[in-house]
């Protein structure tokens, strides 16, 4: 098979790895063993993992040929007082320290919330606080891309427009796309269609150009939402969100990157996505 224009894997290891050797490195194996060809490292309740574990997780890639990124702790708010700020930066450049050395190039992170401030006066206080992230990770030789994820509550920071100003003004941020956030965040069953997302990634290309439309990080799954927007995830039968006609539409927008797969039968669904884009995109 020749290469596809997106990897596909599991926000996590696959639900089914088996107990040994079990943890990330069984799961990398796993993984690659079920045909996927990415993994992104669910650090979401802290960043518990030493340079030993990292060189392992790293060497199983390797061998694997798998693509890692990282899934940064849910704790991050950019947003955050100032007396706060300095500890949940840590979980970010945690992530971004172990990350790199694990092989991931990715970090992947909830931006955080507005506190019910407009969203133009948060990203005043967010930018410079995550563009000083940036400088001294590369202070440090570290290339990692951060990702601000879409968030799926309009209360949330973390609209399209919000990760694309973020990534806009600071090199080395993109957006992490999760279609599916995107999907529930008005609560209204807005961007289910192919004109909606077309528009949605010409917007992208527009803002950040070209070769970051090549290097796409999405998230997918169904998903449950109310009028607050994003309840919880669903497998890709229970959902109303049309997947086909969202890969017609990254296929058309000559989109390539990673697809992650974040549903509760995650590595069947990833599966799923991955087939159902050999019959979208005749690549294969």
């Amino acid at each position: 098979m020749k290469s596809l224009s997106f990897l596909f894997g599991t926000v996590g290891s696959p639900l089914a790895t088996p107990p040994r050797p079990g943890g990330t490195v069984g799961g990398i194996h796993y993984a690659a063993s079920l045909g996927l060809d990415a993994l992104e490292l669910a650090w979401v309740n802290g960043v518990r993992v030493g340079e030993p574990t990292c060189a392992l997780i790293k060497q199983a890639a390797q061998e694997t040929g798998l693509a890692l990124s990282v899934h940064a702790p849910y704790y991050i708010n950019l947003n955050a007082d100032a007396e706060k700020w300095p500890r949940l930066r840590t979980y970010l450049m945690d992530a971004a320290h172990f990350g790199n050395l694990a092989g991931a190039s990715e970090i992947v992170f909830h931006p955080g919330t507005y506190f019910g401030r407009p969203p133009a006066e948060v990203l005043e206080v967010t930018i410079p606080r995550l563009r000083e992230c940036v400088q001294e990770l590369r202070r440090l030789g570290n290339p990692v891309i951060l990702r601000p994820e879409i968030s799926g509550k309009a209360a949330m920071l973390g609209s399209l427009a919000d990760t694309l100003e973020m990534a806009r003004a600071i090199p080395g941020v993109l957006p992490c796309l999760d279609f599916a956030h995107l999907h529930a965040r008005l609560g209204d069953g807005a961007m289910n269609t192919y004109a909606e997302w077309i528009a949605a990634l010409a917007a992208y290309r527009q803002a950040l150009g070209g070769e970051c439309i090549q290097r796409l990080h999405i998230h997918l799954s169904g998903i449950n939402y109310g009028p607050k927007g994003e309840k919880n995830h669903l497998i890709m039968e229970e959902a109303d969100l049309d997947f086909r006609t969202l890969l017609r539409a990254l296929h058309d927008s000559g989109a390539r990157g990673r697809i992650m797969c974040e549903s509760p039968a995650m590595e069947v669904d990833a599966l799923k996505f991955k087939a159902l884009w050999l019959e979208v995109s005749g690549e294969g």
